[in-house]
């Protein structure tokens, strides 16, 4: 269960390291850096993620799940202001694109891993 957690929190860090290599107005200072906003950004989807469905069902049932992604996008704000300098968002289209990629590169990895370990 903890290893599990560890590699999610792990890989998820290497996405987001990922995601500030592919745009200007997402800095992350190292991977340390990542590895804490990755826990954070865990502490806040197990806390605050819920609350936040939950006070947005009627738009996110609109939208068909869309909303899902401005969700993802605030609570990558929110770790953003928790954080010092070292790891910074510029403005909220950047989170919102950052955090589906973010999804996209968790999902592919998640995958890559559980490919790998089967084998």
């Amino acid at each position: 269960m903890f290893l599990r957690w560890f590699l999610s929190i792990f890989l998820n860090a290497v996405a987001i390291i990922g995601v500030a290599q592919l745009f200007d107005d997402f800095q992350v200072e190292g991977f340390g850096t990542a590895l804490i906003a990755s826990i954070i950004l865990s502490i806040l989807n197990i806390i605050v993620k819920p609350i936040l469905i939950i006070l947005t069902l009627p738009i996110t049932f609109v939208t068909f799940g869309l909303f899902l992604f401005v969700i993802n996008a605030i609570t990558l704000m929110i770790t953003q202001g928790l954080m010092d300098d070292s790891f910074i968002i510029y403005g909220f289209g950047t989170a919102l694109i950052a955090s589906i990629v973010i999804s996209i590169l968790n999902l592919l990895l998640n995958q890559l891993v559980k490919d790998t370990l089967k084998k």
